[in-house]
C-alpha cells in the first residue's frame, strides 16, 4: 500500500521537513524544505524537489502554527493536499517512552511534562505537534524518540554516579542521534561488525559504541550537552566549573546561555560555530586552529574510550555534516589511533569514499545518514496498514 508520508523536525526556531512516498519496499523521498527563522521579521520557507528549489518566499513566521500553515501551502503547490500520515523527531524520551508511540492527548500532556528534561528542544517539538493537530485534526501523528535506540544501553554505562533516589527520577545518560544511529546500523547490517563506533559529527555531535549492533554506551548524558565539544556547546565539563560560577552569580538561565548557545567552537575560536570556515582559517588564525584541534583531540579520546569498553574496534563510521563532508577533521580524528587497527587511505578520504581505510583491523567507513527515512518508516509501521 503506497503512503505519502510527512516528516518533521522542529527547532526553536526553524521547521525542517521532508515528504517520502512509501510504496511496498520502495522508498522515496519527493519533497524536503524548511521554514527558517521563525519569530522574526526574516523569515524564509522552501521547498525542494531533489536539487531544484520550487518555492522560496520571504515573511515573518510568528510562531510554529504560521510555520506550518506555510509548510501546507507549499506542499499544496506541488499537489500535495495531505499526507496519509506525520512522524515527529522528538529529541527527548525520558524515563518512560522507548519506542515510537501514535500521538494523543495523553501523549501530548507527558510531553509537556518532561520539558525539563529537553527545555531547548521539547517546547517547540510540542507546538509544531499542537499546530498540525489544528490543521488537521485527523491526521495521524507519531513522535519518534531520538533516546529511544539508547534505551538497551547497560545500566553501568547509563548511570551516573549519583545517589539511587536520582537514578529512580529518571536522572541517567539517555542518549541522542538515536535515529540517525539507527539508520547507519540498518543500512550497514552486518557490515557494521562486532564492535562498532557510529561518530555523527555535526553541529551537535555524539558518538556511540555498539557490540553485535546493539547499543553499548553513548557520550551525550541526560541532555545534549553532554558528551565532546560541538558548534556552541560545552560538552562534559567539570562540575566544579559551574558551582564556580553560581559562586559569582550566574543564574540559570545565563548558565544554560553558556553551555548551549556560547561554548563550543564558537567560544573557543571567539568567530562561529561552522567546521568549514575554522578550517579555512585555521593556518592564519590561532584561535580557529585551537577550536578545530580541541575538537578533534576530544573525539579522538572518546573513539579510544569506546573502543577500551568495546574490548577493541572492527568499525568506525563517520556520518552528519560534518564527519560526511570534513576530510581533515577525520584525518586528524584517526591520527594516533593507528594502535586500533585504523590507517586511513588519504586518496579515499579527500573524495569522501564511502570506505576511506587502508588497513585490515579497523575499517573506517562514511556513510550517508538518513533521520527523516527513519522517521517515515517509523510512522508507516505505526499507522499505515500493511
Amino acid at each position: 500500500m503506497e503512503a505519502s508520508i510527512l516528516c518533521l523536525n522542529g527547532g526553536s526556531s526553524s521547521l525542517k521537513f521532508a515528504v517520502y512516498r512509501m510504496a511496498g519496499a520502495a522508498e522515496e523521498r519527493t519533497l524536503a524544505g524548511a521554514v527558517e527563522a521563525i519569530g522574526t521579521p526574516t523569515g524564509r520557507a522552501w521547498l525542494r524537489a531533489g536539487d531544484r528549489v520550487i518555492v522560496d518566499k520571504s515573511g515573518a513566521f510568528a510562531d510554529h502554527m504560521k510555520a506550518a500553515q506555510a509548510m501546507f501551502a507549499a506542499l499544496r503547490e506541488m499537489g500535495v493536499e495531505k499526507p496519509a500520515a506525520a512522524g515527529h523527531r522528538v529529541v527527548h524520551g525520558g524515563p518512560m517512552f522507548t519506542q515510537p508511540q501514535r500521538i494523543d492527548g495523553k501523549l501530548v500532556r507527558e510531553l509537556k511534562a518532561l520539558v525539563p528534561f529537553a527545555p531547548l528542544h521539547l517546547p517547540s517539538q510540542i507546538a509544531l505537534i499542537e499546530a498540525i493537530s489544528e490543521q488537521y485534526p485527523d491526521l495521524p501523528q507519531v513522535a519518534c524518540f531520538d533516546t529511544a535506540f539508547h534505551n538497551r544501553m547497560p545500566e553501568v554505562a547509563r548511570r551516573f554516579a549519583l545517589p539511587r533516589e536520582l537514578w529512580e527520577q529518571g536522572i541517567k545518560r539517555y542518549g541522542f542521534h538515536g535515529l540517525s544511529y539507527e539508520y547507519i546500523v540498518d543500512k550497514l547490517g552486518k557490515e557494521i561488525g562486532r564492535r562498532a563506533i557510529i561518530a555523527h559529527l555535526g553541529n551537535g555531535a555524539s558518538m556511540a559504541a555498539l557490540k553485535d549492533g546493539a547499543p553499548a554506551d553513548t557520550s551525550m548524558g541526560l541532555t545534549p550537552t553532554g558528551g565532546f565539544m560541538m558548534g556552541t556547546r560545552t560538552g562534559d565539563l567539570d562540575p566544579g566549573v559551574l558551582l564556580h560560577l553560581i559562586n559569582k552569580g550566574y543564574s540559570a538561565s545565563q548558565l544554560e546561555a553558556l553551555l548551549n548557545h556560547q561554548s563550543g567552537l564558537l567560544g573557543v575560536s571567539g568567530q562561529t560555530s561552522e567546521m568549514k570556515p575554522l578550517l579555512d582559517k585555521r593556518g592564519t588564525d590561532a584561535a580557529a586552529a585551537m577550536a578545530v584541534e580541541m575538537f578533534c583531540y576530544q573525539a579522538r579520546k572518546f573513539v579510544g574510550a569506546f573502543a577500551a569498553a568495546l574490548g577493541g574496534l572492527d568499525t568506525l563510521v563517520f556520518t552528519g555534516g560534518i564527519g560526511e563532508r570534513a576530510a581533515e577533521v577525520r584525518a586528524e580524528i584517526c591520527s594516533g589511533l593507528e594502535f586500533l587497527g585504523i590507517v586511513i587511505d588519504e586518496r579515499a578520504n579527500r573524495a569522501n569514499a564511502e570506505v576511506i581505510s587502508a588497513g585490515p583491523r579497523c575499517v573506517v567507513r562514511v556513510v550517508a545518514t538518513d533521520e527523516d527515512l527513519m522517521i517515515a518508516r517509523h510512522t508507516r509501521q505505526a499507522v499505515v496498514p500493511a
